[in-house]
């Protein structure tokens, strides 16, 4: 009888572990105000926020995908952009990170300059050239075809994004398309790509899939939780990201 109670137990710790989904850490970062926040709900709620607040800190979200047949959880780590609410909690958001979204606003190039030194700060934490990185271009639907200035054209974009050994993405998380286009915008000049938010979910899942050893430094994926600083809580500010 002991025998057989042992071979039981022996199979649903093997069926746990079966059943048991591999968590990715995905860091996303970018200046304040370019909609970390509502891309990252987005990405997991599928829909847009109607009240967004600054971040303060970090905020968690996590998405559950079936990639070819094995279930993976995404866990997105909404960072603040503002440095006075990032001071005391820059090591925890690079600790044991799986992949990189960088995101910028396509109506405000100096997000986009900005994104240097998002990429320096990687740099300093020991986030290597081996953790994928996205580059993704938000609030498209404010992109005003007529104009070539106060914008960032999708030829810079791609051309940094291929520099960096970034993927390249273009989207809206406010009202993102129903499906995916690319070809060339009515002057025939610059290319034109636009993105459902979901094709974004999928290329980072079949990304970070295909590594059979999660690429985090010595480490499981973080759970989630972590101790905070005991320091007076700022008020939040209201702000409108997209």
């Amino acid at each position: 009888m002991e025998s057989s109670l042992e071979f039981s137990s022996s199979l649903g710790s093997v069926s746990s572990l079966l059943t048991r989904c591999r968590t990715f850490k995905l860091l996303v970062i970018g200046d304040s105000g370019v909609g970390k926040t509502c891309l990252t709900h987005r990405l997991c709620a599928g829909e847009f926020p109607r009240r967004v607040e600054a971040t303060i800190g970090v905020d968690f979200r996590e998405r559950q995908l079936d990639v070819d047949g094995e279930k993976i959880k995404l866990q997105l780590w909404d960072t603040a952009g503002q440095e006075r609410f990032r001071k005391s909690m820059v090591q925890h958001y690079y600790r044991n990170v799986h992949a990189v979204l960088f995101i910028y606003d396509v109506t405000c190039p100096a997000s986009f300059s900005g994104l240097t030194s998002w990429i320096e700060e990687c740099r300093q934490n020991s986030i290597g050239q081996e953790i994928p990185r996205f580059l993704v271009g938000n609030k498209s639907d404010l992109r005003d075809p007529r104009r070539t200035d106060g914008q960032v054209s999708q030829e810079r974009a791609m051309s940094f994004a291929k520099a960096h050994g970034m993927m390249f993405f273009e989207t809206s998380a406010k009202n993102p398309p129903n499906k995916c286009v690319s070809g060339q915008r009515g002057d025939g000049e610059l290319p034109h790509q636009q993105d459902k938010v979901e094709d974004i979910v999928v290329a980072v899942g079949a990304k970070l899939k295909r590594q059979k050893k999660p690429s985090a430094a010595n480490g499981p994926p973080c759970s989630g939780s972590f101790k905070v600083p005991n320091k007076k809580r700022p008020e939040k500010e209201l702000w409108t990201c997209c």
